[in-house]
């Protein structure tokens, strides 16, 4: 385990020595945010309460939208074009011959990059939305350790995704329009664009359902006090269990691809 969180550590200083782009990240996520910010109080104002929120409910989400975009990748990123990069051109090869769990290894690399994002690009925005929009945060500290946990789970479902997607590289010489593919489903079906709330009849109902809600969606309706009691802990159960499954899926992937795909390029 310390040679795990050692690379937790080290991938939180990689991340941490682009100082510029992090600014440039904040900038682009409170600018964004604004927009965003602005669009849904014209659509509240002509329908209020829509999805179950009221206009400081939605505004709240959307800066927590803003605060976990990086930190979950929920637009793709972190390790994933390096291990497609590093599996065509062959350079895997020595990442399977070191005595560490591939699939460990680059979790724990990315819970590094996602917590310095967090803290880094998460904060400061949803401070600055806080200043300027009127949000409803919580006051209890046990809801922002729900949340913080929520997000963690998060985090590792968004990882397990990109895994999967990552490992496709094995069989595809280039892999970005499949990377491409789950960025827009990750947008579309996290609540990103709009909380899964406002989703109409089945379609809300079954995006609710898909590993997506589990990186924005459950994270901020645990923030909003939306998941109370037995209903947080189906909330939670139903992030870890999606986590739990596409880990096990990279895990059974990984091992097909090893034992039966020659490497691009090795």
């Amino acid at each position: 385990m310390r040679l795990y969180a050692a690379v937790t550590m080290s991938g939180f200083r990689r991340y941490a020595t682009y100082r510029v782009a992090t600014a440039a990240g904040i900038f682009t996520n409170t600018v964004f945010g604004c927009i965003v910010a602005y669009t849904y109080m014209a659509l509240w104002d002509q329908r209020p309460h829509l999805g179950g929120y009221d206009l400081s409910q939605a505004l709240t989400f959307v800066w927590i939208g803003q605060a976990l975009l990086a930190a979950v990748a929920l637009m793709g990123g972190g390790f994933q074009e390096e291990l497609q990069e590093r599996i065509r051109s062959g350079d895997i090869a020595v990442d399977l011959y070191r005595p560490v769990d591939l699939q460990l290894w680059w979790l724990a690399a990315d819970l590094g990059r996602a917590l310095f994002q967090l803290l880094g690009r998460g904060i400061a925005p949803m401070v600055l939305g806080s200043l300027v929009f009127e949000l409803t945060l919580p006051r209890s500290a046990l809801t922002w350790v729900w949340f913080l946990l929520s997000v963690a789970l998060a985090v590792c479902v968004g990882f397990a995704v990109r895994y999967l997607v990552a490992l496709s590289a094995f069989w595809l010489l280039d892999a970005s329009g499949i990377s491409m593919m789950s960025g827009l489903l990750c947008l579309f079906f996290s609540g990103m664009i709009l909380p899964l709330n406002v989703f109409p009849g089945e379609l809300g109902e079954v995006a609710r359902t898909l590993p997506w809600a589990a990186m924005l969606q459950v994270p901020a309706d645990v923030l909003l006090g939306e998941h109370r009691g037995l209903g947080l802990v189906r909330a939670l159960a139903f992030q870890a269990g999606w986590a739990a499954v596409l880990l096990a899926a990279g895990r059974a992937l990984q091992s097909v691809a090893t034992r039966k795909v020659v490497v691009q390029g090795g």
